[in-house]
């Protein structure tokens, strides 16, 4: 209470000072974005490390690929994707953290999953077609709404007001029979104060990896009335998605023997793949913005929303005990069965809501926002059986657990002009977290009560003059456990992690070239790994380790020396390490587990190179040709720095052509064609490892997701 004490106080001192200023701030990027964005927006002088994306810049990438392979030409990203392809579910690291460390907000609005704040892009089918802009912020970044950010931020705006009406068709066909389809309407500004955006999405795709189809479908609808002083948005949009699992990657083995589209899912029965082996999960959306302009300099803005999501994962399993569903053995006269297979259903059914609110204040030599948030996670964890093989001794499900967690936090964010070069940034906030869970799947007993107060400062400088600007920050973040750390037992009950991450960045900025480099070290206290000890039930748990650290630097730039030639490109040297870390190893001989001790070691997945390019020709009027390019450098699967443990470094060259024309009553047409890993790099950007013990032998198994060959997608986009 003291801190929030201290956070509205700073927050009113602030507020009374930039009374006395005069003029307004101006970056086209942050000030054209909308206020609830803005708020947790950085804009141009904030000493926050960042990269903007503009909407013709989404356009341009979006064939129907998920989210984060929109944004695999930003430094320090590496991407994955379960089926191989793109589509479906895939992955997201920056700066080697995972996406459970990645703030994602949508309009403002908390997207992470509030247990184990991961962000399911899948669940969104398409949304990049509704999308205006995107920021990405490495590094803490400025203070947010919803989960911790321990490595990015992204926050995407679909809010923006389109002015004329339009209408848009796009289609896209590619390898492994993927389409997409989309129609957007917009009836632009009617009576100058009415507007309504709509879109409806349709993707399917076989896969790169054997059955991993997926089937999504989306729709979007975002009626809005702007007023002089008073602005109002619903937005409505939905995803439902049916994917058949890809989750369990392929051996080594297999790997090496070129089995490379290889799926395990599904094998468990008998015979041919069990076909139904399938996630399904329906998500939806509703948020109502409300601004309200005081005066042209003071800006106040709330939103309500509420997402609903519920869905299951099926699963065939071979040969298990009655009893580990709680059922009885099967009696048939004087023979009793105590196995049969199986096919289940894991269920979740939550409910997310709260509030949003943000007041913002831009005056000559200041701004200021005061805003937070305070939401709600309602979760019911529920197991279901179809169908037993030798028949169900009772109709009963097996697990039935509901899980509450409330989350507010209170942020003041201030941008000073101290000369005409010279700005200061200050943003403090504090956040609340109270979480409960009643039970576990495999640990009915376990009933977890915590709660948590985080403050969370930040403190920059930065300095521009004559195209160059200089930044320097200081930031600290929390962040509480995820679900399953805490099913660690009530005697191995995790810690929250900490987060001091310092930043210095140099750019300049020139009308035919730009460059920029940022120095960063971001050091972990308590930071949650996984370090093969199991917990109560047998399960490998994460584990706080007192000391790690990322460091390095990240060097951007790109060059226009004609016009119809323009380079850019990026890359990101690190080093992350883990001090003082030990390994425990399952010892099937003893019965116990064996400690493998390590003073200094690499943090798993995280690449010490990664590097983007992309060489950009325009021979003739409208018409591009993109080559993209990536290199990531080879990745540990744990901890141990083990170098048969490991992803292999692996660089991939795309090639893309686009022609734009106009054709009699039609306002555009685009023509996109893309050929994706053009030299046919055989890679795996994703995997995991265990090892063990066994008849005094160390064995290790290693399994790797594989990313498809070379493949394509061509688009036709149609705009009236």
């Amino acid at each position: 209470m003291k801190r929030l004490i201290l956070s509205t106080g700073f927050a009113w001192a602030a507020f009374a000072a930039m009374c006395q200023q005069k003029t307004e701030i101006k970056d086209s990027f942050y000030s054209l974005s909308p206020v609830e964005v803005r708020a947790i927006r950085a804009s141009e002088n904030a000493p926050v490390t960042k990269t903007n994306f503009s909407k013709k810049e989404i356009e341009k990438a979006n064939l129907g690929q998920d989210l984060p392979f929109l944004l695999n030409q930003t430094p320090s990203v590496v991407i994955n994707s379960d089926a191989g392809n793109g589509v479906g579910y895939t992955g997201i690291r920056i700066r080697g953290t995972d996406a459970t460390r990645i703030n994602i907000t949508l309009n403002g609005i908390p997207y992470n999953d509030a247990e184990s704040q991961g962000s399911f892009f899948v669940d969104l089918p398409d949304f990049a077609s509704s999308v205006n802009s995107i920021q990405i912020q490495r590094g803490i970044g400025s203070s947010s709404n919803g989960a911790g950010a321990f490595g990015a931020t992204i926050n995407f705006s679909t809010n923006d007001l389109n002015k004329t009406a339009y209408a848009e068709i796009n289609n896209s066909y590619g390898s492994f029979n993927t389409w997409k389809h989309t129609v957007k309407i917009g009836s632009g500004l009617v009576a100058n104060h009415f507007s309504i955006d709509a879109r409806a999405s349709q993707i399917s795709s076989d896969g790169f990896i054997d059955r991993a189809f997926s089937k999504l479908q989306s729709f979007y609808i975002s009626p809005a009335y702007t007023g002089k002083k008073d602005e109002l948005r619903l937005n409505i949009f939905k995803g439902y998605e049916k994917t058949y699992q890809a989750w369990y990657g392929i051996s080594e083995s297999d790997l090496k023997a070129g089995k490379r589209t290889t799926n395990y899912a599904g094998m468990e029965k008998p015979g041919e793949p069990y076909d139904d082996e399938t996630d399904n999960y329906w998500q939806d959306h509703y948020q109502l913005f409300y601004t309200h302009r005081f005066h042209s300099l003071l800006d106040f803005n709330t939103a309500f929303f509420y997402t609903p999501g519920k869905g299951y994962y099926q699963q065939y399993k071979a040969d298990e005990p009655y009893a580990k569903y709680g059922l009885p053995a099967l009696v048939t006269g004087s023979d009793t069965i105590y196995n049969s297979d199986f096919i289940r259903r894991l269920w979740l059914d939550n409910d997310f809501f709260g509030n949003i609110f943000s007041l913002q204040y831009r005056h000559r030599k200041t701004e200021i926002t005061i805003g937070g948030a305070i939401t709600k996670y309602l979760g019911n964890h529920f197991g279901e059986l179809k169908w037993a093989s030798n028949g169900l001794t009772s109709l009963k499900d097996w697990y039935d657990l509901d899980a509450k967690k409330t989350d507010w936090n209170v942020y003041t964010k201030l941008l000073y002009k101290f000369t005409g070069n010279l700005d200061g940034y200050a943003d403090v906030q504090t956040r609340n977290v109270r979480y409960n869970i009643n039970g576990f799947r495999d640990n009915p007993e376990l009933i977890v009560h915590n709660q948590y107060h985080f403050f969370n400062p930040k403190f920059g400088f930065s300095f521009h003059k004559n195209d160059w600007r200089y930044y320097t920050s200081y930031s600290i973040a929390h962040k509480e456990p995820n679900r399953d750390d805490f099913e660690a037992g009530l005697h191995q009950q995790p810690k929250p992690e900490e987060l001091h991450d310092w930043e210095f960045g140099v750019e300049e900025k020139k009308k035919n070239y730009s460059w920029g480099t940022t120095l960063y070290y971001m050091n972990y206290r308590n930071q949650l790994v996984l370090t093969g000890k199991i917990n109560d039930v047998g399960a490998y748990t994460r584990t706080n380790i007192p000391e790690s650290y990322r460091a390095g630097i990240e060097i951007w730039g790109g060059i226009t020396p004609v016009n119809w030639l323009n380079v850019s490109g990026n890359i990101a040297l690190s080093r992350n390490k883990i001090r003082n870390f030990t390994e425990y190893i399952d010892d099937y001989d003893n019965g116990n587990q064996k400690e493998n001790f390590y003073s200094l070691t690499d943090i798993s997945y995280s690449p010490s190179i990664v590097a983007a390019g992309t060489v950009n020709f325009y021979p003739v009027k409208n018409f591009e040709i993109s080559l993209p390019a990536k290199y990531v450098g080879k990745q540990y699967l744990d901890n141990t720095s083990n170098e048969s443990r490991k992803l292999d470094a692996f660089y991939v060259q795309d090639a893309r052509l686009s022609y734009s024309f106009n054709y009699k009553w039609m306002k555009n047409i685009l023509l996109i064609a893309q050929v994706n890993n053009v030299l046919n790099e055989q890679y795996e950007p994703n995997g995991y490892t265990f090892s063990y013990v066994y008849v005094g032998q160390l064995t290790t198994e290693n399994y790797y997701f594989p990313m498809a060959g070379r493949n394509f997608m061509v688009s036709v986009n149609l705009r009236f």
